[in-house]
């Protein structure tokens, strides 16, 4: 049967495609030819037909498509008291290519004190009609530390990691309350770094410059729950959990095994984004750790390439996720957002609209109409 509440039958992570006319403003405004305040009209108009198109293919949830970032998680942190951007000296590196350079920074007492982000909300909540729910998404707060770790974080400010997780973790439940405040009920928290710790590769890093990929996925536990404690009854958080997204490429590999226990049964959110659409994320069985009455939301589309996948396929992966949880717990949406970065990866808006339609006709077969 159909959910009446978030994660939906038919989802999606909530990135998508630039339209040309915003990404010929947002270049106009970079080059100040153009505004902030035009900027932003064109970014609202832009959304608001974005929320149209959601509504028009089925979907039961709708986002602003991270339309107003260049990053999905840069954008948010920078603006977070005490944390500050900087120009990095080499961008993010992925398989064969690099994001541009570009990083945040702890450099004071880390708090929150309002972010441009609650009106982005804001505009959301009153441009949806009255049978969408309203999706915001942010970077989770594990973000701030897995990007940079100990040396993004001020000695001075911080001499004890344990009193920056301690505040950020109260910074976060700040941007959680003020959401929630707003009328949010479906909030997402991109967490792509217990993903990465399921790498050995990653592992590696993570060891070379200090930290104990042993201990993190706990830390990075208590740190979301502190985030998220004492949110309303009826507000839904769900997780996404992928292994890099730019420009169609990817950082990590491996199955979530090294971290389903934790993952599923130590943090307090009521859902998983998780990917499965290639070989890389492993296979369903760490599925059986999830316990009932929360929800997984099966990423067997990809956002990387263009071509559509097969009802058949999508179907028949449903009923292998189904042998280690029961599908009433099950949804299904793409493995990631389709432009995790303003550059957005390598396919059309209209192969983006084909994949996403695609995915609310099976759901309607898997799990009636």
């Amino acid at each position: 049967m159909q959910r009446t509440k978030a994660p939906f039958r038919a989802d999606h992570v909530g990135s998508l495609l630039r339209s040309p006319e915003l990404r010929a403003a947002r270049e106009q405004r970079e080059r100040q030819e153009i505004t902030g305040e035009e900027l932003r009209q064109s970014e609202d108009a832009a959304i608001q037909a974005l929320i149209a198109k959601q509504a028009a293919i089925g979907l039961r949830s709708a986002t602003d498509g991270e339309f107003r970032r260049s990053m999905w998680h840069f954008d948010f942190l920078e603006r977070l008291e005490g944390c500050e951007g900087y120009t990095a000296a080499q961008g993010i590196a992925f398989k064969g290519v690099a994001t541009k350079a570009k990083g945040v920074r702890v450099v004071g007492k880390l708090g929150f004190n309002g972010h441009p982000m609650l009106d982005h909300f804001r505009f959301l909540r009153d441009h949806v009609g009255p049978a969408v729910t309203p999706k915001m998404t942010i970077p989770s707060p594990s973000v701030l530390h897995f990007r940079g770790g100990r040396a993004a974080v001020s000695e001075a400010i911080y001499p004890e990691m344990g009193d920056f997780y301690s505040d950020l973790g109260r910074a976060y439940n700040g941007a959680v309350h003020a959401f929630a405040d707003l009328g949010c009920r479906y909030l997402q928290l991109d967490e792509v770094n217990l993903a990465y710790l399921c790498d050995a590769e990653q592992r590696q890093i993570l060891k070379d410059r200090g930290d104990d990929p042993e201990k993190l996925p706990g830390i990075y536990a208590d740190l979301i729950n502190a985030a998220v404690q004492g949110r309303p009854d009826d507000m839904v958080i769900t997780m996404h959990l992928c292994r890099g997204n730019f420009r169609s490429s990817w950082i990590a590999q491996g199955g979530y095994e090294p971290v389903a226990e934790i993952l599923f049964n130590q943090i307090n959110v009521n859902g998983y984004f998780m990917e499965f659409d290639t070989e890389r994320a492993g296979s369903f069985e760490p599925l059986r750790f999830v316990p009932p009455g929360k929800t997984v939301v099966l990423g067997l589309v990809t956002s990387k390439t263009g071509d559509l996948e097969s009802k058949d396929e999508l179907k028949r992966r449903i009923d292998e996720a189904a042998k280690f949880i029961p599908l009433d717990q099950l949804c299904l949406s793409p493995q990631c957002g389709f432009a995790s970065t303003e550059e957005g990866n390598v396919l059309s808006e209209q192969q983006q609209w084909d994949k996403l339609s695609l995915i609310v006709e099976v759901a309607n077969e898997v799990w009636g109409n």
